[in-house]
């Protein structure tokens, strides 16, 4: 039995699962924003209750929900909030957490330093990798157009 591309195309059409991007997009908005507003919550508790400086406080932020992140996907967590959330955990830096600590959970079984050490950057790692050439060609350009 033959089936022609068109015929193919109706059976795939069908067997698929259609898109709910206005779902989608609205529990990403939500959960994006809920990552925001905790990274705004401890913000403020950083730099007012202890009293620290607005850069310290920045910073202690980001490192607050990258721990966040690890430690949600370390617990096996992090992947049923993403299921509901989509793209709401994917972009914020809680995503950056989890594209480096679940492959290095996922490779543990193979040892500490071939199996976590050299897996814990497959995801992250060309990320890293082009976002610092690109910032230090960015940074050459900038100060070769300073000097004329």
């Amino acid at each position: 039995m033959s089936v022609s591309k068109e015929e193919y195309k109706d059976i795939v059409e069908k067997a698929s699962p259609g898109a709910k991007w206005a779902k989608n997009s609205c529990f990403a908005f939500l959960f994006g924003g809920i990552i925001c507003m905790l990274g705004q919550v401890l913000f403020i508790v950083y730099s007012t209750r202890l009293g620290m400086k607005e850069e310290e406080a920045r910073v202690l932020v980001s490192v607050s929900l990258v721990g966040l992140g690890a430690f949600l996907t370390a617990i096996k967590v992090f992947d049923n909030i993403a299921k509901i959330a989509g793209a709401g955990t994917l972009v914020p830096i809680t995503g950056f957490a989890n594209s480096i600590v679940a492959p290095a959970i996922e490779f543990k079984s193979e040892g500490y330093i071939l199996g976590m050490g050299a897996k814990m950057f497959v995801i992250a790692g060309p990320v890293l990798v082009f976002g610092i050439i690109s910032s230090v060609i960015y940074g050459l350009i900038v100060w070769f157009l300073h000097l004329y």
